[in-house]
């Protein structure tokens, strides 16, 4: 592709100057010159309106996916017990395929799994496309990626949603390479375009400064991750659906990897995800000597300490326990927000908890916009009267 100037025509109105992203278009005696830095990628073509930028790039046409059907998920587990993202990806899996009047599938893969796949079915999948053999498990990339690649060709589906988990993230790249399809990452929300019907796919982007919506209209199927703990699961009882056993084709020399032994590492407390209190803090709590207080309620409460951006860190949380865009989503029965003025990239981490308690001596601080009660006070003397009041009388 190349892009020129016909100078006879340019009025050097500087439009295309402003839309230039690379700063690759300079005004020379009154009319537009495109610089060396150019990189042709065409953004000043629809700014100019007497038509001098031209180019000679052919546009692309959408290719016909006619033949792509079908809403699919992952479906995670580890040592027989699935993953709980991905009874949420199949709840927005059953939004995404009445949107367009396609069915919900659940893709399983491991070994003496079938007992899954009822969860799986009462969780929204019309059909559980399931693949065992000794040599599935526990997860090794190469076999679980050849097993998804043969799956999708034969039967094309038209959007495909894995878990930004471990396992989600080593998978799903390694898949969209194989089978030569886009990719978005860490996906907090999932939609249906009204008018292109295509998956629109919104992430953090810029440290979670900006929100970037994405849409794939060259290739199929389309694939995200999607964060754990932003959706929602759904569980219908009487519902039914079909099991399809896949013939698998594999043996150890197709894998190449072996695993010899497998350590699970000891948490020292409960995932955030799980818990039903959170008592969260910010740059307000002020240090250790804070964060040991927030500890002795979330204690009282049976909860888990979490924290911002911001004191994650500084190492007052773990890393794990971050809320946040750039952190982990979660939905607790109570989330009490200590010392957090509430910026948007915390609020997005911790938007659907049942009830929201915030405790911050700053009146304005907009936190107080999405908390179900709010206290004005300082949290150093708050904080301390509530692990009082909560203390069983010896």
């Amino acid at each position: 592709m190349t892009v020129w100037i016909e100078s006879d025509l340019c009025d050097g109105c500087r439009r295309c100057v402003r839309a230039c992203p690379y700063d690759a278009i300079a005004i020379e005696d009154g009319k537009a010159n495109i610089l060396e830095r150019c990189t042709n990628c065409g953004a000043c073509l629809a700014e100019c309106k007497n038509r001098a930028i031209q180019s000679d790039a052919v546009p692309k046409e959408i290719p016909d996916f006619s033949d792509h059907e079908g809403v699919w998920v992952y479906a995670e587990q580890r040592d027989g017990v699935l993953a709980k993202v991905t009874l949420e990806l199949l709840g927005i899996a059953q939004e995404l395929g009445q949107e367009r009047r396609q069915k919900v599938s659940a893709v399983l893969i491991g070994d003496r799994l079938e007992n899954l796949t009822h969860d799986l079915i009462r969780h929204g999948a019309d059909r559980v496309f399931l693949a065992e053999d000794p040599c599935l498990q526990p997860y090794r990339t190469l076999a679980h990626v050849k097993i998804m690649e043969n799956l999708i060709n034969e039967h094309k589906p038209e959007i495909l949603l894995i878990g930004a988990t471990h396992i989600g993230r080593d998978l799903a790249p390694r898949l969209s390479r194989r089978v030569g399809v886009g990719l978005t990452a860490d996906c907090t929300a999932l939609s249906i375009d009204p008018e292109e019907k295509i998956l629109l796919q919104t992430r953090p982007a810029f440290g979670g400064n900006v929100m970037a919506t994405i849409a794939n209209r060259y290739s199929r199927p389309q694939m995200a991750t999607v964060r754990p703990g932003v959706m929602e699961a759904r569980t219908d009882e009487a519902k039914a659906g079909t099991i399809i056993h896949c013939e698998v084709q594999l043996d150890e020399a197709d894998i190449k990897t072996k695993v010899l032994e497998m350590f699970e590492e000891k948490r020292k407390h409960a995932p955030i995800t799980d818990s039903k209190v959170i008592v969260a803090g910010g740059r307000g709590v002020n240090g250790e000597a804070g964060f040991q207080m927030l500890r002795t309620l979330a204690d009282l409460l049976d909860g888990e300490v979490a924290g911002t951006r911001v004191v994650a860190e500084q190492g007052f949380v773990p890393a794990d326990c971050q809320v946040g865009q750039t952190g982990k989503t979660v939905r607790p029965e109570i989330y009490i927000a200590c010392g957090i003025s509430g910026a948007i990239q915390h609020r997005a981490g911790m938007m659907n908890s049942r009830f929201i308690i915030a405790i911050n001596k700053d009146p304005d601080a907009p936190i107080f916009k999405v908390a179900d009660w709010g206290i004005i006070g300082d949290l150093h003397d708050v904080v301390p009267e509530l692990v009082r009041q909560l203390t069983p009388a010896s």
